[in-house]
């Protein structure tokens, strides 16, 4: 096992294109860190230059106490496991797996013991004497993580392993995944754009876009204090709500009052009052979880709190429902609520909102918390 420390690395193509801005991340000894972000975020990018298939255009990346910047990927003691396997074909299991001891004249029968042990954490014992052709995809992935582990690396990589399954076996697999990293406890690091993915899996998420770190940190802190609007965008299912607007003076406190939805105004609550109250009346972008929302019990919700809204579609999940809302502008709201009976396509509701839960942004794309 290994600290893996990236000092601002960069990557730049010679059309230009500059991929990665200036990546610095430390990631200590055992810890599995998920860098997320969507198509062309520059997350799978790093990921090779750690790996070594992509050359670091600037700065530096440290495994252990040594930067490895000019060091082959096979020297670099990691092993990676892809999104397509790349398993050897007219291969065994088994075989696969053993490949690459072989190649370092690993003796016979600690090449036995460190795949047969692999085989039995994994649960594919029976499967050593297959050739992929004859595995499903879950199966074959499990190979290649066995391959991966028989080496005993420092460092773990994982470049989106799970997306070539379906969704049921992807997250039995999720789960076998994050079982095994506290068995072995070796450093992962694991790129994938499924933010459902992420939460799940990592000890430290690491949300990437444009090239650049936009947050890092515990799941749970970066669902629950975004860093900025984008990071709130991003981590969620289904995305937060944006409504454009103010923030005002009244004679309760102070009102945030949408400027693109009329008529949609909210209390805004103590805990936000300190950052807000320098900011009245200037622009600023209300962020609402749709799980934070909830249908009045009566005709008319708490003052304050509450909007009117017309359903334009609902999504029953079991136990919830979505809800997509039409805006007095016409613009949309997704609201997550329990499930009753009685709401419709055409219905108006009467949406309670969490105060306490909602999130304040600077106006734009990246626009910081307030």
């Amino acid at each position: 096992m290994a600290q893996v420390i990236l000092n601002d690395v960069r990557k730049v193509y010679p059309n230009g294109f500059e991929a990665v801005k200036g990546v610095s991340l430390d990631i200590t000894d055992g810890e599995f860190v998920v860098l997320v972000g969507p198509s062309g975020c520059g997350k799978s990018t790093t990921l090779r230059m750690v790996a070594g298939l992509e050359d670091i255009s600037a700065g530096t990346i440290a495994i252990g106490e040594r930067v490895v910047n000019d060091i082959e990927p096979k020297d670099r003691d990691i092993a990676m496991v892809f999104q397509n396997y790349a398993l050897y074909p007219h291969m065994t299991a088994y075989k696969n797996m053993a490949f690459a001891l072989k190649l370092r004249k690993t003796p016979k029968a600690e090449i036995e013991r460190r795949v047969r042990e692999a085989a039995r954490m994994l649960d594919i014992e029976r499967l050593l004497d297959k050739r992929p052709k004859e595995m499903s995809g879950g199966q074959r992935q499990r190979v290649a993580v066995g391959r991966a582990i028989v080496r005993e690396p420092k460092c773990f990589l994982f470049d989106e392993p799970l997306s070539n399954l379906d969704a049921k076996l992807r997250v039995t697999t999720r789960a076998e995944l994050k079982a095994l990293h506290h068995r072995l406890k070796t450093t992962t690091i694991y790129v994938t754009h499924d933010q459902e993915e992420a939460m799940t899996l990592g000890d430290r998420i690491v949300v990437m876009s444009d090239g650049l770190i936009q947050q890092a940190g515990p799941p749970l802190e970066v669902y629950r204090k975004p860093a900025n609007r984008f990071v709130a965008a991003f981590i969620g299912t289904p995305p937060m709500n944006f409504l454009d607007g103010v923030v005002q003076q009244a004679a309760g406190g102070l009102v945030f009052s949408s400027t693109s939805a009329t008529g949609m105004n909210l209390a805004v609550p103590a805990s936000k009052s300190g950052s807000l109250g320098a900011r009245l009346g200037t622009p600023v972008v209300l962020g609402v979880r749709p799980q934070t929302m909830s249908l009045a019990t009566d005709a008319s919700g708490p003052t304050g709190r509450t909007w009117t809204v017309k359903v334009l579609v609902v999504e029953p999940l079991g136990d919830s429902m979505d809800l997509t809302c039409e805006l007095p502008s016409g613009g949309r709201l997704v609201a997550r609520v329990p499930a009753r009976d009685g709401v419709t396509a055409g219905s108006t509701v009467q949406l309670v909102v969490d105060i306490d839960q909602v999130h304040f942004f600077e106006p734009g794309e990246y626009g910081r918390a307030l």
